[in-house]
């Protein structure tokens, strides 16, 4: 049987955002990546304060990400604050775009 990972990554820098496996570990969903902490492989997400709201997620804080040679990239991911109980896996983590043309996003498929 295979397990399926995930590895975002920044084009420009290499630098690896998260890695980790498809499901709970990072969720896809509805075009986007949901990534718990302990799969994230970058401190460097910093909420902006811009809030948002989503009619059935509800409040979410937009974050921007500083990278390690200090480019700033403004409101690349958000996290929801107060986020709808029915939806366990959007708790409190980061989440990106599946397109952002600034992100690269690959497929690992590892035997087991």
């Amino acid at each position: 049987m295979a397990a399926k990972s995930i590895r975002i990554t920044h084009r420009n820098t290499g630098t690896v955002i998260a890695e980790g496996p498809i499901g709970w570990g990072i969720t896809p969903f509805e075009g986007n990546f949901y990534i718990r902490r302990k799969y994230l492989k970058t401190a460097g997400f910093k909420p902006n304060f811009i809030p948002g709201l989503c009619p059935y997620k509800f409040l979410y804080v937009w974050l921007d990400l500083k990278l390690a040679n200090n480019e700033k990239l403004s409101s690349l991911g958000w996290m929801y604050w107060l986020p709808n109980p029915l939806l366990p896996f959007i708790w409190f983590r980061v989440a990106v775009p599946n397109s952002h043309p600034e992100l690269l996003v690959e497929e690992i498929t590892t035997a087991t």
